[in-house]
């Protein structure tokens, strides 16, 4: 299994991701409604229920209360309004990025080559041998484009691809 993305505290992304599977779905309007889980989606296979299950206590939409039971809270949807903040004045690799994604690629190739350095280092860990899904779906946390970002990745030297392609890893030094 892959390491979910690493963000501070709950990410927009994440929630929508949730909404967008329709088990996930189902069983947070279950929750809503007062439903306990997983009886509530009993009808799904084991495996479905706990992948559902998972992605709604990862993303944030429900979570334990003091009896061990899931509950869905509002403050989800506050804390995430909280963090779409006023456009600020920024140096370095943030003056590329918006709401956590790349906005748009700097001309200059030593600016390019510093937005990817941040990018990799928060993605990959030194050592970490991924397969070409992993990378893409770390990847898509920044970007939609991550064929492009993969790329720009590699030919920076900032990612290493085995020669037949079947896994990457990042340097020792970048």
């Amino acid at each position: 299994m892959t390491e979910a993305p690493r963000f501070s505290g709950p990410h927009w992304r994440r929630v929508v991701a949730a909404l967008g599977n329709e088990d996930a779905r189902t069983a947070y309007a279950q929750v809503v409604l007062g439903a306990r889980l997983p009886e509530a989606i009993a009808d799904l296979n084991e495996r479905r229920r706990n992948r559902a299950i998972a992605a709604l206590l990862e993303s944030g939409l429900v979570e334990p209360n003091a009896a061990g039971e899931l509950e869905a809270s509002g403050a989800i949807f506050r804390l995430l309004l909280t963090q779409q903040s006023r456009r600020q004045p920024q140096n370095g690799h943030a003056r590329f990025m918006r709401l956590g994604r790349i906005e748009r690629y700097p001309a200059n190739n030593a600016e390019r080559r510093e937005l990817l350095a941040w990018i990799v280092s928060d993605a990959v860990e030194i050592g970490e041998d991924l397969s070409e899904r992993q990378v893409n779906e770390r990847l898509l946390s920044y970007t939609d484009d991550v064929v492009l970002l993969r790329r720009y990745l590699v030919d920076f030297g900032l990612l290493e691809r085995t020669p037949t392609g079947s896994s990457y890893h990042r340097p020792n030094e970048t």
